[in-house]
This record gives C-alpha cells, sequence and structure tokens, in this order.
C-alpha cells in the first residue's frame, strides 16, 4: 500500500514540476545572418501572454496568435491555450546574437526561459605562419624540421581547420586546435590555431601546403577560405631507379640517350664511358655530353650523343654522374638497340595460344578415347558371320597346335 502511495506522490510532483517550468527548443540556435528561424517556449497549462526579448531589438515584442505589430517578427506556437508562446523571426541579423528571453504570464505570475541564439560571422582568411624559417632565397634543405601555424581569425563560432598538401590531405603531426577568443566593437569573436610539422624531403619540394578554414557560414557558393605556401626544398640530385636503361637505338645513326632526374639546385653533369670521362656541355670522338636541360618542378633531362651507334657500343658501361652542392649520385646506364627489354615473363598473347593450345589438346585427347570407347570412327570394323562348322574346324586346328 506505501509503495503505491509513494509512486502517486512522485507523480504528482513531477506533473507540478512539469507544469513550475518552461521548456524551450531549441536551447541553442546556430544562425547565418539572414536565415529564418522559429523559437519556442512552452509551458504545462494556459498562458495569458507572450512576451519575447531578442538582442539587438529596441522592443519587446508581445505576442500573439491574433494580432502582429512588429514586422519581420510573429507569433509561433500552437496558441496561448496550448501554454505555447513563441516567434518566428524572418531574417536573423548579426545583432539579433544573444539570449533570447520568453516571458509566460501565468495565472498572475510570470515565468521565464532563455535561448541562445548564435549568428554566426564568418571569420577572415587564414594566415600561414612560418615556424620554421627558409633562407634567405626562401629555400629549405632536405631534412630539416618544418613547422608552420594557421590562423583563423575573428570568427563565430569558431573555425575548424584542416591541412593539405596539393589538394590531398597532409597526413603530418598536427597540434591540437587552439581557440583565442578576443572582444572586437563589443562583439565576442574567436581565433582558430594549429601547428603542422614535419622532416622534410625531397618529393616535398614544389609542393602546395593548404590551411583550409570550415565554418557555419561555408556555402555551396560561398566555399571553404584558405590560404596555401609553396615548400622549396634543396636536396642532392635523385634518381627513380639506380639503373637505367635504354632501348630502341639504331646502329649507325646518331643515337640520343635521356635521362630525367631531379635536382635542387640545378646538378652538375658528367658522363663515364668505359673510364673515359665527358663533362657536360664537351665531346670526345663520337661522344657528346650535352648540357642539362631544365623540365620544370626540379626536372633536368640529360642527354648523351653518340655519333654513328656501333654493336660495340652497346656492350659499353656508362656512368652518369650528376652532383650539386649538396652531394651527387651515380647512375649505371645500359643502351640497347632492341626495341624492348628482354623479358622472362610470357606477354598475353603468348599466354592466351598456350590456353588455346591445350584445351584443343584436350578436346582431340577426349574424342579419340570417346571412339575407342564406342568403337566409332576409324576405331570401328565390319561384323563378319562364318559358318559353325568352320569355326569348329579352326579352333580344333588351334588345339592341335599344342
Amino acid at each position: 500500500m506505501s509503495r503505491i502511495v509513494f509512486i502517486f506522490l512522485a507523480a504528482i510532483l513531477a506533473d507540478a514540476l512539469t507544469w513550475a517550468q518552461v521548456n524551450v527548443e531549441p536551447n541553442t540556435a546556430l544562425l547565418n545572418e539572414g536565415d529564418r528561424t522559429e523559437l519556442l517556449c512552452r509551458y504545462g497549462r494556459a498562458i495569458n501572454y507572450c512576451r519575447i526579448e531578442i538582442p539587438g531589438e529596441q522592443r519587446v515584442l508581445n505576442l500573439s496568435p491574433e494580432w502582429s505589430k512588429t514586422p519581420g517578427f510573429t507569433y509561433y506556437g500552437a496558441g496561448l491555450n496550448a501554454g505555447q508562446c513563441g516567434v518566428s523571426i524572418e531574417r536573423v541579423k548579426a545583432s539579433n546574437n544573444g539570449q533570447v528571453k520568453c516571458s509566460l504570464g501565468v495565472e498572475g505570475e510570470e515565468l521565464s526561459g532563455t535561448i541562445d541564439l548564435v549568428v554566426a560571422l564568418r571569420p577572415q582568411q587564414p594566415i600561414i605562419e612560418l615556424m620554421t624559417k627558409p633562407n634567405r632565397d626562401g629555400f629549405f634543405n632536405e631534412g630539416t624540421a618544418f613547422q608552420a601555424r594557421c590562423s583563423v581569425r575573428d570568427g563565430r563560432p569558431p573555425a575548424n581547420i584542416s591541412w593539405y598538401i596539393d589538394n590531398m590531405p597532409a597526413n603530418k603531426r598536427t597540434s591540437q586546435l587552439e581557440i583565442l577568443t578576443n572582444t572586437v566593437n563589443n562583439v565576442e569573436l574567436s581565433t582558430s590555431v594549429q601547428e603542422i610539422q614535419w622532416a622534410l624531403s625531397s618529393e616535398d619540394s614544389n609542393r602546395k601546403l593548404v590551411c583550409r578554414s570550415h565554418h557555419q557560414t561555408d556555402r555551396e557558393s560561398v566555399p571553404p577560405q584558405e590560404a596555401a605556401y609553396i615548400i622549396n626544398v634543396r636536396y642532392a640530385p635523385v634518381h627513380q631507379y639506380e639503373d637505367a636503361s635504354v632501348y630502341g637505338l639504331y646502329l649507325d645513326h646518331t643515337a640520343i640517350v635521356n635521362i630525367t632526374i631531379r635536382a635542387s639546385p640545378q646538378p652538375k653533369i658528367e658522363w663515364t664511358i668505359d673510364g673515359a670521362i665527358i663533362g657536360q656541355g664537351r665531346s670526345d670522338g663520337r661522344y657528346s655530353a650535352y648540357e642539362p636541360q631544365y623540365l620544370g618542378n626540379d626536372e633536368y633531362n640529360v642527354t648523351l650523343a653518340i655519333a654513328g651507334l656501333t654493336l660495340e657500343d652497346t656492350t659499353k658501361t656508362y656512368t652518369l654522374r650528376a652532383s650539386n652542392e649538396l652531394g651527387f649520385n651515380d647512375y649505371k646506364v645500359r643502351i640497347s638497340s632492341s626495341s624492348k627489354p628482354p623479358s622472362s615473363n610470357l606477354d598475353v598473347a603468348a599466354i592466351v595460344g598456350i590456353v588455346v593450345a591445350v584445351a584443343v589438346l584436350v578436346l582431340v585427347v577426349l574424342l579419340i578415347l570417346f571412339a575407342r570407347a564406342t568403337g566409332r570412327w576409324c576405331f570401328g570394323g565390319k561384323s563378319i558371320k562364318t559358318p559353325t562348322n568352320e569355326t569348329k574346324t579352326n579352333n580344333s586346328s588351334m588345339l592341335n597346335l599344342y
């Protein structure tokens, strides 16, 4: 019995608390300037009046479903008898940012609730600050511990930050996003700050580091803002492979051997042919070494010309040395008059031919086995009938042999 009484009293108390408080929808409204929105305060009983105060508006709004005296602001809800006091704002202004207060008249008493109205302000353009400084020419050495900071100032709410390298996620070490608050013209704004760091390699040279801000005010017509910095790295010459091969050269013609290497700054070239050294821009007999030609993106085309290519030339050892002030690299170059490199692997056509041949062979074997089993085609014989007495005579002859 006492348990039932306890449940009954708890229900009464919960009902009383529901009536005594004002519920709001939503608790926080995050909007862009010019957006339309609806804000609602609810009470569990009928109310006598509905009054709403909005930051930036000089007048207190007395709202009712029956009338609307303030342009741009109308009553929102199911009616005063339903205990609902809401406002529909046609266009939110930046000055409306703050706490919206609703006051509800209930049986000679006034109850109130608040809704946080956040009107987003677009932050400034992101700024990239280099924590690690380049040399006077704007270059970093390979292996440098690079560190940069991105700041997105004066946003409401604070902006998020993401890093990219050449439009791909950077996937580098970044710090926690730091939010700093400051006040500008009595308006509280936020600045977002994040750092990125990694050890630079030759692959980072001429790549674009991008700091991109993401904010509530971004739209399809107003894309995220970003800042960019082109990274320049100095490094010794590099090549994708230690050994290079050039095919398709014609005998008795001038052969042009082209090799592409990457270096920063520009490399100095030196060819060694069976022990003979030929520097760039020089010739030795039938061999001429040209100056490196810049292709862009730290790439250089290195050319060796061989006049009247002979079969013996294709057997010689060619070594290319590329060097700059940061180091050097040696590459072995092989040349051939063959149209393509030898391959131990079968090409697609050969594989298809082998498969077809095996399939035909299997089919022929199966047909032969079928013919022998059924006595068809060349495996079939004519049936000869002989007299019974002749057969007996032959059999007896055979027995006499034994």
